[in-house]
């Protein structure tokens, strides 16, 4: 069973107004989840680490043949379509704290959320409400203390590194309000290392790169390293990294932040018509309610909980 098979739009579940989606107490949640769904598998607990290990590894060089196969014949890999409504990720009772001492400190306190194909959603609240961390969360960069991350019935907040890894790296885009890019290498070099690191050929991911960086407004730029670039640009450049592997979900954490007012709503106004020109989900943090207003749905995180703007 495919992750990301296709399914109705719930309509009769779905707040369209606020985008949140109070959920069912009784709702199945099966909790042991491998990545890959094979009818015969084992629970998580009850796995041998070392067929897990070889089961990996074998998958890894699948990978490889069939990027060597597409290299040879110069086949370009292509993205699963998503039906717009589909369902891609269902949090539920969710919690994060930090230990500080003797005491405990509540960032996330039982959040549930929904994130649908074919929406972008706001994340609103003021600093230190948990934004972030919420997004680490869902970005599969951090575990929950206690709840759910679930993809098709199955929770992946709880995998190891390796599966959550490769889940990250095949389906989930981040953005962050400091580009990261490596500054010894260009634009053209930057955008297209998460392909390559994958196992596509240089000149393959750097054909893809190109055509992304152009569609963001930098083909005239694809050979400048990140200190050649203006602060938009060099964010516009890790907007093209984040969509390189063709993500089904974009989390992005203020990642106008950094920027002037002008070249901020320029960058948004690409990062929207990008992300809504491949119908994938998005939730995107800021503290600017003017961008806010230009997404499907607004989020805020209140007391730890995540609740109708």
């Amino acid at each position: 069973m495919d992750i990301f098979e296709k399914h109705t739009f719930p309509q009769s579940k779905v707040d369209r107004r606020s985008y949140y989606t109070p959920l069912n107490e009784d709702e199945d949640i099966d909790e042991d989840f491998m990545f890959d769904d094979l009818d015969d598998i084992e629970p998580i607990d009850e796995l041998d680490s070392d067929a897990l290990d070889d089961e990996i590894l074998a998958e890894e060089e699948a990978k490889a043949s069939a990027a060597a196969e597409r290299q040879e014949y110069n086949i370009e890999p292509l993205s699963p379509a998503i039906e717009e409504g589909t369902e891609l990720l269902l949090v539920k009772n969710l919690c994060k704290e930090y230990k500080q001492g003797q005491n405990k400190l509540q960032i996330l306190n039982n959040v549930d959320l929904r994130i649908y194909a074919g929406e972008i959603a706001a994340l609103v609240g003021p600093s230190g409400s948990g934004k972030s961390t919420l997004l680490h969360i869902l970005g599969l960069l951090d575990s929950p203390t206690s709840g759910q991350v679930v993809m098709e019935g199955r929770d992946i907040s709880r995998q190891s590194d390796r599966a959550r890894t490769k889940l990250r790296n095949e389906h989930i885009g981040f953005i962050y309000q400091f580009h990261h890019l490596l500054p010894e290498f260009t634009a053209l070099e930057n955008v297209a290392l998460p392909q390559v690191i994958a196992g596509i050929s240089p000149k393959q991911a750097q054909d893809k790169a190109a055509v992304l960086l152009e569609q963001l407004g930098l083909g005239h730029r694809l050979t400048h390293r990140p200190a050649t670039l203006s602060g938009g640009e060099q964010q516009r450049v890790a907007i093209a990294r984040s969509l390189m592997n063709d993500p089904h979900l974009l989390f992005a954490d203020e990642p106008t932040g950094n920027l002037d007012p002008e070249t901020s709503a320029e960058v948004f106004e690409l990062l929207l018509d990008v992300v809504r020109s491949r119908g994938i989900g998005a939730l995107i943090a800021t503290h600017n309610l003017d961008l806010a207003n230009q997404m499907d749905r607004i989020l805020e995180v209140k007391s730890g909980r995540i609740l109708p703007y």
